[in-house]
């Protein structure tokens, strides 16, 4: 760590680019010193991106030409160096980062904290003091129910994107620390609806409207404990904060957990019951064809994936325990078995239409049976594996963890529906 104080940081997401602009010309126009970056990656595919930088009566917009058109490269070439390069301007104060609509907070936040600029990262130049996302009324639960991907949308983040607009537009706001409300819902079905889905998909964290921003004085309606770009691994809580567990205009919330693990098979042939009526689905999988890899499911509107969450405790050569989270101990501790260990199914599912008992029957009926279970792991390896084949990040050099943050988020499996 530099002697030198670090800048303040603020990053801002969503996928209506118009509040995103306006959120981000509040807060430069707050004071003196506040610097906003942009970079519109529309024409990312042709490996150009057009970076906007204001700063006092300064606006730039500059053309660049990356040797691989996707969103880890423009990070690691152009947006880290830039804001160590920013931090280091004395009448720099503040800076701002409007995200092009298509790039999720996490795996940027992730950046910051592990991508070396130099032999350091840039968080070491800059302090993260908030994600603020941006919630467009009108049209965010269409976004997050709905099946478009980001190519249809003409939003995607490289050639490869496969990611729904849903993914996106979940992603940003559960790892925000504050929601800003943009415009209005076309009806107030549609508005209490959004509100149960926010309500359950990011409990703990608070909204404020657009139109009531005071770029002065925003960032204190963040929470004392928000997690201002903290990124946890993939054993790392579900949810944070408490949602509502009853049902509201049809918003319903699912927790499945069970010390067995899945027939690999029937998991895959029941995975669909997480595609239809389902809002949101996230969770850790035991699967018996793989007995020492938790595998990483999510789904949003009609996309879904599965990857990697690395090993279980109980596994032979997995982690230590002082190197996880207190989370993770705690967890692994209350509900450790003397045979299988930490191993256990946990999963988080949003719904809309779909009935939470019939996804619990499937999801049960997935599940290995006693015959199966007294089997053992030499017999379970056997299984045909139809979640063996993992897709392969397309930037060979990307220094991003390829288990969870990629940018691109092409650690997901080539399961997407």
């Amino acid at each position: 760590m530099t002697d030198n104080p670090r800048v303040p940081l603020v990053l801002i997401s969503g996928l209506a680019p118009g509040p995103n602009a306006d959120l981000a010309e509040r807060l430069r126009s707050a004071g003196p010193g506040t610097a906003v970056v942009h970079h519109d990656l529309r024409e990312i595919h042709s490996g150009v991106v057009r970076r906007r930088i204001r700063l006092g009566d300064r606006d730039q917009l500059t053309v660049l030409e990356l040797a691989h058109g996707c969103v880890s490269c423009t990070l690691r070439e152009d947006l880290l160096p830039l804001l160590r390069r920013l931090s280091r301007m004395p009448q720099v104060r503040r800076i701002v980062v409007r995200l092009d609509e298509a790039m999720e907070p996490e795996p940027v936040s992730w950046a910051l904290h592990h991508v070396l600029v130099g032999e350091r990262p840039v968080i070491e130049d800059v302090d993260l003091r908030a994600v603020l996302t941006v919630v467009d009324c009108a049209g965010w639960l269409a976004d997050s129910t709905g099946d478009d991907t980001l190519a249809e949308r003409d939003l995607r983040a490289s050639p490869e994107d496969e990611r729904t607009v849903a993914q996106v537009a979940l992603s940003q706001v559960e790892f925000a620390d504050l929601l800003v409300l943009a415009g209005a819902a076309t009806d107030a079905w549609s508005a209490a609806k959004a509100s149960a889905v926010l309500d359950r998909v990011a409990p703990s964290i608070p909204r404020v409207g657009l139109s009531e921003v005071d770029g002065k004085t925003v960032l204190d309606a963040v929470p004392a404990d928000a997690r201002r770009g903290e990124v946890t691994d993939m054993h790392g809580p579900l949810l944070r904060g408490e949602p509502p567990l009853h049902t509201d205009c049809g918003i319903g919330l699912l927790t499945f957990t069970s010390q067995r693990p899945f027939h690999p098979e029937r998991l895959h042939d029941a995975i669909d019951v997480l595609l239809d009526g389902v809002v949101r689905t996230r969770g850790r999988l035991w699967v018996a064809s793989q007995p020492d890899m938790a595998l990483w499911i999510e789904s949003a509107g009609g996309g879904l994936g599965v990857g990697h969450a690395g090993a279980w405790l109980a596994a032979p050569g997995g982690p230590d325990w002082a190197d996880v989270s207190p989370e993770r101990r705690t967890l692994a501790s209350l509900r450790w078995d003397p045979t299988f260990g930490d191993r256990a199914q946990e999963l988080v599912v949003v719904t809309d239409q779909a009935t939470p008992d019939e996804i619990e029957a499937a999801l049960n009926g997935a599940l290995l049976t006693e015959d199966e279970l007294a089997a053992g792991e030499q017999e379970w390896l056997r299984y045909p594996d139809p979640f063996g084949e993992w897709h392969e990040e397309p930037c060979e050099d990307t220094e991003t963890d390829p288990e969870k943050h990629d940018v691109n988020a092409s650690n997901r499996k080539d399961e997407t529906q």
